[in-house]
């Protein structure tokens, strides 16, 4: 775990840091951060965009993300579920 990370996020915490983060370093409108969205389809997240959400998610949360556990994230909303059982595993 990572020093900074010493209690628990709540999960409307990590979502408002994941939004945050996609719309600061990602440079995804506003307006199109929605649990349904498509990571690639509607948020036009390719796969270099994708490098970098991995680093500033590990820089951001304390955890690397592997690219062979995201096979199953689609939409913003499995990005959102994906974090926060890495964040909080219980």
């Amino acid at each position: 775990m990572h020093q900074s990370m010493n209690h628990l996020m709540q999960n409307d915490e990590i979502i408002t840091k994941i939004n945050q983060l996609l719309i600061d370093e990602i440079e995804i409108d506003e307006d199109q951060i929605r649990p349904e969205a498509d990571l690639k389809k509607d948020l036009g997240i390719d796969s270099l965009d994708f490098v970098d959400l991995f680093v500033i998610i590990e820089n951001n949360f304390g955890f690397k993300m592997k690219a062979e556990e995201m096979s199953d994230v689609k939409t913003l909303h499995d990005f959102y579920t994906y974090i926060i059982k890495r964040v909080n595993p219980n």
